[in-house]
């Protein structure tokens, strides 16, 4: 059996919830794409990720469905875990550093696969939806308080996949912040934390704690 580690990316401040990533450090024992998807099929997790250098920090990233060239949360968890000042991607050169025991990460909105952005009229709205029919990437969202930048938001990717609901999306909420144009601090899920902030220059940056599963 291949060895690979779990972690859970933007976790509350507590270490509590979190969406859990499986890294796969010696990305050559998985060669090829259809291994490596076939592999991240058999962990089950929303995503995988493989490193393929760990100097580099080139990195990897597989669905149980698709590979990724960008995707959030394997990026801060990838960044946390290998302690590089920026990542390899297939999108491109992902810059990462830390503050206190926050990974940040920053990237474009023009990598982040597309998702429809709904906007609810609360957070108990967002609360209360049931999972919709596969078909569509949903990231449902309201105000839980404007003024701060407190959003609470749902991901549904929609693939049929075996993932019905994502618990914590940094592609999502970077897409979400270019759409607003201001920092934010999401609660997604069943409490998981994400910060983001706009960096001005056409990338954002996505941010959150990381720990071991």
């Amino acid at each position: 059996m291949t060895d690979y580690e779990v972690l859970r990316v933007f976790c509350g401040a507590d270490g509590s919830h979190g969406n859990e990533l499986g890294v796969v450090r010696d990305g050559a024992a998985v060669p090829g794409e259809a291994g490596r998807l076939a592999f991240a099929r058999k962990l089950g997790f929303s995503e995988t990720v493989f490193v393929d250098d760990a100097a580099r920090g080139a990195v990897d990233i597989y669905t149980p469905s698709a590979r990724l060239p960008f995707a959030g949360h394997p990026c801060v968890g990838a960044a946390w875990l290998l302690g590089v000042p920026g990542l390899a991607t297939a999108a491109g050169p992902v810059p990462a550093r830390t503050e206190g025991d926050v990974t940040w990460i920053a990237g474009r909105a023009a990598w982040a696969p597309g998702r429809t952005l709904r906007e609810h009229g609360s957070a108990a709205e967002v609360e209360a939806l049931s999972v919709p029919e596969p078909g569509e990437w949903i990231y449902a969202w309201a105000w839980q308080d404007e003024p701060a930048g407190r959003v609470r938001a749902r991901a549904f990717p929609g693939r049929g996949d075996g993932i019905d609901e994502d618990e914590a999306t940094g592609a999502a909420a970077l897409l979400l912040t270019a759409h607003l144009d201001r920092p934010l601090h999401i609660t997604q899920g069943r409490g998981s934390q994400i910060r983001t902030a706009p960096l001005g220059d056409g990338r954002i940056e996505v941010g959150g704690h990381v720990v071991r599963a």
